[in-house]
């Protein structure tokens, strides 16, 4: 029985669905066959229509950002590091979030969800978790990417232009996608849809369409003589006080939830870092064809939202028990990543061709819609592969460790595919002539 006396709700979703066989039946199955597949298609139709409209609704939030990426070239060229930082930035907001929303979907399949303001109750120690996080990673990020410039060898403005830059923008944006994932929970739990499948994408689109924005807003208000230092000296203190009393807080999941995700955030951003140098590195191609900067967000996204949809299920299904953390993917598992891959191979054609003509609306020069399209769909599938890898075993190691896979499969996979996903995106650069 779930707390209060309600049993877990699970969905088709989170039961072997085949023939009535028992788990252990089902589990023995050495991979689905084609007919399988289909079945179980048809089975998850509705998981299936939501996670499409809410990768539909979140890439077009991706492309608004796109936009604004694409926009302020002329910022991006006057503050230096401002590019090595964004990605980093913008996988905080949905690295945070996502994980959130991965933990309040599997209090909703365990019957373990409410809404309430109690200290002891699991959202609000889920939401303080989430506001230690964001400032103390936001103050670290702005740091290492100083160190990543000076490393890579590129010009930066200082660490306390950067520092303030990612705290007032980390502030601003998590504020917005912070209400978004309650109130997306909420609603998960009073209309019964499954949270893990919506709520990666809608989190991560709307964090990358507020980031931008919010730091552009932030160059304004943190790159002032006045401002620059009093911000960065109190965002830093404030990154202090709040991880100390975070790590000794006694609320158990709060205080687990900081500890176990901590260390992930800070690896992951560092490896967003890296994506930023790689793009500041070629910083002349996408200044040539402008609407490749549209592309960059949706890309990077929907590869990271579709990893993560799959990492959100997976940790569902550990939890409950109806699979099992072994070396070698399970049927359900297996079942589950063909849902993903299939999905993938449509949202990324429809990325490829919605940038070209959205850059072309906006007047920023296009490489074509055929290369835009090519482009998306090599660099879209080549990255959503390694998503779907990581997102397995991200979750299975976690969880035969002892510790939470939601505090760690969205974190990881998000950050990882920002390097990944720009990898990926400069090889089929390469491969379409375009670098």
């Amino acid at each position: 029985m779930g707390a209060w006396g309600r049993e877990p709700r699970l969905g088709p979703s989170h039961r072997p669905y085949w023939d009535g066989r028992e788990h252990r039946e089902a589990s023995t199955v050495p991979a689905p066959r084609v007919p399988r597949v289909f079945g179980y298609w048809r089975a998850e139709r509705r998981t299936i229509r939501q996670a499409m409209v809410a990768l539909l609704l979140a890439t077009a939030g991706n492309l608004i950002a796109g936009i604004a990426l694409g926009r302020i070239t002329g910022t991006l060229e006057r503050l230096p590091g401002l590019l090595v930082l964004l990605p980093a930035a913008i996988a905080t907001r949905g690295s945070v979030f996502g994980a959130l929303g991965s933990r309040l979907g599997t209090s909703i399949h365990t019957g373990l969800f409410e809404v309430s303001r109690r200290r002891e109750g699991l959202l609000y120690q889920n939401v303080y978790a989430a506001t230690v996080l964001t400032v103390t990673v936001s103050v670290v990020l702005g740091v290492l990417a100083k160190l990543f410039s000076i490393g890579a060898g590129l010009r930066s403005v200082s660490v306390a232009d950067l520092v303030a830059m990612s705290a007032v923008a980390g502030v601003l944006s998590s504020a917005a996608v912070g209400v978004l994932t309650i109130a997306l929970a909420a609603a998960a739990a009073r209309r019964a849809w499954d949270l893990d499948t919506v709520a990666s994408p809608v989190v991560t689109a709307v964090g990358d369409t507020v980031t931008i924005p919010a730091l552009f807003v932030a160059t304004v208000v943190a790159t002032r003589a006045w401002a620059t230092p009093a911000i960065a000296a109190t965002a830093a203190v404030a990154a202090v006080v709040l991880t100390v009393r975070g790590y000794m807080v006694d609320l158990d999941t709060a205080r687990r939830t900081i500890r176990e995700s901590l260390p992930v955030l800070i690896g992951g951003g560092m490896l967003a870092l890296l994506a930023g140098v790689a793009i500041q590195a070629r910083m002349e191609q996408f200044l040539a064809f402008p609407a490749l900067l549209v592309l960059i967000p949706p890309l990077l996204a929907d590869a990271g939202a579709l990893g993560s949809v799959l990492s959100a299920r997976l940790a569902s299904k550990l939890h409950l028990g109806s699979l099992r953390p072994r070396a070698v993917p399970e049927a359900l598992a297996l079942l589950d990543t063909s849902i993903v891959l299939g999905t993938a191979v449509v949202m990324f054609a429809l990325v490829g061709g919605a940038a070209h003509l959205v850059g072309v609306a906006v007047g920023l020069p296009s490489p074509g819609a055929a290369r835009m399209v090519g482009v998306s769909l090599l660099a879209g599938m080549l990255a959503t592969t390694v998503a779907v890898a990581v997102a397995y075993y991200a979750a299975v190691l976690t969880y035969r460790a002892g510790l939470d896979p939601d505090n760690h499969g969205v974190p990881v996979i998000t950050s990882t595919m920002d390097l990944v996903g720009v990898v990926c995106l400069v090889l089929a650069l390469v491969a379409f002539g375009l670098a």
